[in-house]
């Protein structure tokens, strides 16, 4: 491996989290986990590891065959990598989680709202081509099949109702942030399978933190027209009043996004794990100036383990 495991484990156990914010439901408690028993490591949450039902994992920049700034487990195939480096760390990842690659479907990240619900239909296949366009969140109730969403700072959104043994996978940047992506997942899984908000869990997996997300009064302003006043104090405070410069928290817009959709404080999870402050190994644009790679969510239904 590029980088090592220690400092994976290292970056886990120390995750950026304030216990002192209300959008950290586990009281500041740390809930990623790194699973190094495959040749890949994959980060998993404990949230989520109860339930032998569902098979999840994060990737992060180790395991993989790429090279330069894309090593090593570069999962973006738009990015200039050569894409049998690409393949083939899609089916190192799949190896780890023990599942088959073939089953993967992957979405097609534009920083739009669109949630789909997606089966067998939109499986990648044997050379792992991409079937949906214009699709940020993706939900199914289908075993075996992989939901696959590719970040590098934007939020990853992964949702599970123990009930209704559904799942779905959404990508949040600031602009699907401010356009509520998360709540439309959960009004999917709603409409979709007739899931209660109050069964459903979201884990806010790792992306950039406030600390590291400088943006302008602009993007500010288009979260002030969407977020009730109240929230306004833990989703962003401004750095630099004459340059107008602002620090943006998506975790904290998530989680109080979630709120506002009807899911209960407990059954939302924040990893706490920042991606640019742990480029070293996970992906950041931020980090890299945009020379990076990409990092993948990958979340399923065990085939078989549904009663």
């Amino acid at each position: 491996m590029l980088y090592g495991i220690n400092e994976l484990k290292r970056l886990a156990s120390s995750v950026n989290i304030k216990p002192d914010r209300c959008y950290y439901p586990d009281g500041g408690s740390n809930i990623c986990i790194v699973d190094d028993s495959a040749e890949v490591p994959l980060i998993r949450f404990a949230p989520f590891e109860k339930y032998s039902w569902l098979n999840m994992g994060f990737s992060t920049r180790l395991g993989g065959v790429s090279k330069g700034y894309f090593a090593s487990l570069n999962l973006g195939f738009n990015r200039g990598d050569a894409r049998e480096n690409v393949c083939e760390n899609y089916k190192r990842v799949c190896k780890a989680m023990d599942v088959c690659y073939k089953n993967l479907v992957l979405s097609d990240q534009v920083h739009d709202t669109k949630v789909k619900y997606v089966d067998k239909t939109y499986i990648a296949g044997g050379n792992i081509e991409k079937k949906l366009t214009g699709i940020d969140g993706m939900v199914t109730d289908v075993p075996g099949i992989i939901l696959a969403t590719s970040y590098a700072d934007c939020v990853p959104l992964f949702f599970a109702d123990p009930v209704k043994h559904v799942i779905g996978s959404s990508h949040s940047g600031w602009r699907g942030t401010a356009g509520f992506i998360g709540s439309k997942t959960v009004q999917k899984m709603e409409s979709q399978f007739g899931s209660r908000r109050d069964d459903i869990i979201c884990v806010i997996g790792p992306s950039i933190c406030q600390d590291c997300y400088e943006v302008s009064i602009d993007v500010i302003d288009q979260f002030k027209k969407v977020y009730p006043e109240n929230t306004w104090d833990d989703i962003f405070y401004c750095k630099d009043s004459e340059e107008k410069k602002y620090q943006l928290d998506l975790w904290a817009a998530n989680y109080h996004q979630l709120l506002l959709a009807g899911m209960k404080k407990e059954n939302i999870h924040v990893s706490g794990l920042c991606t640019c402050c742990g480029s070293m190994v996970l992906f950041s644009h931020r980090a890299s100036d945009g020379k990076r790679g990409n990092l993948n969510g990958f979340i399923m239904i065990q085939e078989g383990k549904v009663v």
